[in-house]
């Protein structure tokens, strides 16, 4: 590396030596301007957003109140939103050149409708809460069915019971289903393409956007009337089956298509076959990725209703048989308790709302803690694995050392 001539009268530099070019002292920056990260919030982006909101909200009260005959809530968001979109391009265009006020724009949208989303999340969850609270206060809400409880008995008889284990029966049955032939059918579509492959990512796609009723009838017409199956929580869960199957396939296609090929490369150059790499190396590598795609899967399978009414009926009885008789779901027991004009039976439904939303969320939390590890991370018992091997490796290779190397006998005369 060629080192350009210190300038006349440039000090040297303490520590690490720098390269010096000749010439005046440039500014800090091109143009004399600070470069600014972009991941960083400046006082005048905090208040030209806080001035357009103000701005956005007054002038919305002026035209709702004051100048236009408009009325109602929906309306006066949208337009407070509008306007505050527009000052805000009009503030930071005093600023900044077009790409930059495109690109605050576009950023205020996406950090807008993340907002609303997680606004509305919190306002469902709150109202379930709250409305179900004098169900939810009973310990008999978890402990009792609705056996013996009619519409008019108080809350401190019966509960929801026997709707949370069905749902547990049926939705463990649906993964034991769906979770082996998804992912064997996404490293099919992924390892083997062809024309074959193709037609069968192409009804995959086509059954993503499945009815439940359709996956319901389909169940309730060649599992229960063709081959005599009762109605039960096996029945439901082959129909939860067939709407969760797409799901997971194809988040798991996606996921295994971003293992780098690399990986695979260096697998085969090593001598290994197809589906040893394939369990080997790119199922441990999209693990989380794949956990991701099974919590897709159980969260459009578990708040389904109309398939579990087709296929398991409805009934007030705790049953733990999956095999014979009729088994209920939280959402099907929701959907009952709510259409009652009785306050307390509605006050049980939001309440095993609010239950299957918690039970959502335990198993959200158990897969993660089953296959959210990341590429590499080991579990504690792999790492005791690991060692032991490292620790006998390195015994071998001492022994080997160790040990006297044989003697070989030349004849008088001959090379060594």
């Amino acid at each position: 590396m060629t080192v350009a001539p210190e300038a006349p009268g440039a000090r040297p530099a303490a520590g690490r030596p720098r390269t010096t070019l000749p010439g005046p002292p440039r500014a800090a920056e091109p143009g004399g301007e600070r470069r600014r990260a972009l991941t960083q919030l400046r006082a005048t982006d905090v208040w030209a957003m806080t001035g357009a909101a103000a701005s956005a909200l007054a002038l919305t009260w002026l035209l709702f109140t004051r100048l236009l005959p408009f009325d109602g809530a929906v309306g006066f968001v949208v337009v407070a939103y509008g306007l505050f979109l527009l000052i805000y391009a009009l503030l930071v265009s005093f600023d900044e050149d077009g790409p930059a006020v495109v690109d605050r724009i576009a950023a205020a949208v996406v950090r807008s409708m993340g907002l609303l989303l997680v606004v509305i999340l919190t306002f469902v969850v709150c109202y379930a809460l709250v409305e179900g609270r004098k169900a939810l206060v009973h310990a008999n809400f978890f402990t009792e069915d609705m056996q013996r409880a009619g519409p008019l008995e108080p809350l401190s008889v019966g509960g929801a019971l026997h709707a949370a284990v069905g749902t547990l029966i049926m939705i463990v049955l649906a993964l034991a289903v769906t979770v082996p032939t998804g992912l064997v059918c996404a490293v099919f579509l992924t390892e083997v393409p062809g024309p074959y492959a193709r037609f069968v990512r192409t009804i995959v796609e086509a059954m993503t956007a499945l009815p439940s009723i359709v996956a319901g009838l389909f169940i309730y017409a060649t599992a229960i009337l063709g081959l005599g199956l009762d109605q039960s929580g096996l029945a439901a869960a082959l129909a939860l089956s067939v709407m969760m199957l797409p799901i997971i396939i194809r988040a798991a296609d996606v996921v295994i298509r971003l293992v780098p090929g690399t990986l695979r490369e260096a697998s085969y150059a090593m001598g290994t076959s197809r589906w040893r790499t394939v369990w080997h190396v790119v199922l441990p590598t999209c693990r989380s990725g794949l956990t991701t795609a099974v919590i897709l899967g159980t969260a459009r399978g578990i708040g389904e209703t109309s398939p579990v009414l087709l296929t398991a009926g409805f009934t007030s009885e705790l049953n733990l048989d999956p095999l014979h008789g009729p088994m209920v779901s939280l959402p099907l027991a929701t959907f009952e308790f709510v259409k009652s004009p009785e306050p307390t039976m509605i006050s049980r439904g939001f309440g095993t709302a609010a239950l299957l939303m918690a039970l959502v969320l335990l198993l959200f939390v158990v897969a993660r803690v089953i296959g959210g590890r990341g590429p590499g991370q080991l579990t504690h018992r792999q790492e005791h694995r690991r060692v032991l091997a490292s620790r006998r490796d390195a015994r071998r290779f001492a022994e080997r050392r160790a040990a006297p190397h044989p003697t070989v006998l030349t004849e008088p005369g001959s090379p060594s």
